[in-house]
């Protein structure tokens, strides 16, 4: 009873989004800190750089793919931790899922030079814009 007056008075501090995904998804633990995969995205003059905060993710359980002006992530993380006492008695025992993804639109860009990095828990991909086709004037007949 305590846990739910607790979780109760959690979900008025939310923001009606997190309200929703809270009463969707439950309170159980989850592998993923708030299910969302935190992003930065800068737009320079020749390319982007997005960064994504990936911690604990190994390399071969992140998917990307750019396709139709659109940068898609998934990740999967499934975790197992046994936790005994000084005696080897099982304590606790945990099972973690979870899968993710995101997608954003970054058009005009030459997919064939997208470089991805995976340093200390930051996914960091770089996406270089298309050299600017020269504009024409048309004229009409």
């Amino acid at each position: 009873m305590a846990n739910e007056i607790t979780n109760e008075a959690n979900d008025r501090r939310l923001d009606p989004f997190d309200r929703l995904a809270r009463q969707f998804f439950g309170n159980y633990p989850s592998t993923f800190n708030d299910k969302v995969l935190r992003t930065d995205i800068k737009e320079r003059e020749h390319d982007y750089v997005v960064a994504i905060d990936v911690p604990g993710i190994e390399k071969k359980d992140i998917h990307l793919n750019y396709d139709n002006d659109t940068l898609s992530i998934s990740v999967r993380k499934d975790s197992f931790g046994d936790h005994e006492d000084k005696d080897g008695n099982l304590l606790m025992s945990e099972r973690q899922y979870g899968r993710m993804s995101r997608s954003y639109r970054l058009p005009n860009v030459d997919s064939s030079g997208i470089t991805a990095k995976n340093d200390n828990g930051i996914l960091t991909i770089t996406l270089p814009k298309r050299a600017d086709s020269a504009a024409s004037h048309i004229e009409i007949e």
